[in-house]
């Protein structure tokens, strides 16, 4: 499956933002799909996760409550909702896939990844 994640931009701390990532391919509805994100000079790092379903998701302890991940399997997109966002947000997000058993947390889990988005979160 092919990624493209877009809706990344520059926000004011307390506002929101939506990123999407469209995928290729009929057989989205069979991975389940996660958002990491990457800070300067740090580690990527897992946001939140979703099942191939719909209906299990997972997050960070750093985003829960602020941060809403969904997917549309018709439409073949997976989507993050940020709310309340801070300065510490600021990351190229990423979108990724994954194929076999499980939400994952960790990027050596997910095989297939999309090329970021950069959301800078302004004081």
């Amino acid at each position: 499956v092919q990624l493209q994640a877009s809706g990344g931009g520059l926000v004011q701390a307390g506002g929101s933002l939506r990123l999407s990532c469209a995928a290729s391919g009929r057989t989205f509805s069979r991975y389940h799909m996660a958002w990491f994100r990457r800070a300067p000079g740090k580690e990527r790092e897992f946001v939140a996760a979703i099942g191939w379903s719909g209906t299990s998701t997972y997050y960070a302890e750093s985003v829960k409550g602020r941060f809403a991940i969904s997917r549309d399997n018709a439409k073949v997109t997976l989507y993050l909702q940020m709310n309340s966002l801070k300065p510490e947000d600021t990351a190229v997000y990423y979108c990724a896939a994954k194929g076999d058993y499980g939400l994952g947390t960790r990027t050596y889990e997910y095989a297939y990844w999309g090329q970021g988005t950069l959301v800078t979160v302004s004081s």
